[in-house]
């Protein structure tokens, strides 16, 4: 347990040292949520609500897709996994540490899109937390899943523009900042297979939005949290498969 937490607390150092990670995981969804929560150009039917959940989402996508992602694929391209998975550390205890550094990221950044949505005007008094906890987590296992598919099989270069490509593609027309229902009637479906319209709208049911709660209902739009689990399961059984600590 001592050496998880050790190399927990490296890879958090390593991190705050990261001025592009911090803009990812930080400034960016912090400055979406301030921008578009004081400026009209989202269509009226976005709410506040619509909006927080929203940004979460694209700071859990941010997180436990991009940031470990690339991260972990320079690791891999650097030798690094492979000569820190031959020390006492392990690969279990390493993959362990990881994961314990993006839960602790997850959580303070969670912690302060809270705090200035509730600045903003929104009450988190709507909050059903369990659901949004279930959410956070499914959320996570999707995306550390296709990060790391990704970081796992691909060259580093190759994988940091394929991470940047992925995100910004999800953020354009996954569900995240335009809702599912605004979209296209074709688009609007892709978006809701996707695990970011599928993050997008569990959020949006968690943080009191107006989704049915009929969990296995298409027409309610509630069969979003099928998508999400089956993401959640699916996405890291593919890397576990694919990943390869050398390369």
């Amino acid at each position: 347990m001592k050496l998880v937490v050790q190399q927990t607390r490296m890879e958090l150092t390593t991190l705050l040292r990261n001025y592009e990670q911090l803009l990812l995981i930080l400034v960016i969804p912090v400055g979406i949520l301030v921008f578009f929560g004081n400026v009209q150009v989202l269509p009226d039917s976005v709410s506040l609500s619509r909006l927080v959940s929203s940004v979460l989402t694209l700071s859990i996508m941010s997180t436990a897709m991009v940031s470990t992602g690339i991260a972990t694929g320079f690791e891999r391209s650097y030798h690094v996994l492979k000569r820190l998975g031959a020390t006492p550390l392990g690969r279990e205890r390493l993959i362990w540490a990881k994961a314990m550094s993006v839960a602790i990221v997850e959580v303070a950044q969670i912690a302060v899109l809270l705090v200035i949505a509730s600045i903003m005007g929104w009450s988190p008094g709507v909050v059903t937390w369990w659901k949004l906890i279930v959410a956070i987590v499914l959320g996570t296992s999707a995306f550390a899943g296709i990060g790391l598919t990704l970081a796992g099989r691909l060259r580093a270069e190759a994988n940091l523009a394929a991470q940047n490509g992925l995100y910004l593609a999800l953020l354009a027309v996954g569900g995240i900042i335009v809702p599912i229902d605004e979209l296209p009637d074709a688009m609007a479906l892709i978006a809701r297979i996707l695990p970011s319209g599928a993050l997008a709208e569990a959020m949006h049911t968690s943080l009191g939005g107006a989704t049915s709660d009929a969990w296995f209902s298409y027409a309610s739009g509630s069969g979003v949290w099928l998508d999400l689990l089956g993401w959640a399961i699916v996405a890291p059984i593919i890397a576990s498969r694919l990943f390869r600590f050398d390369g």
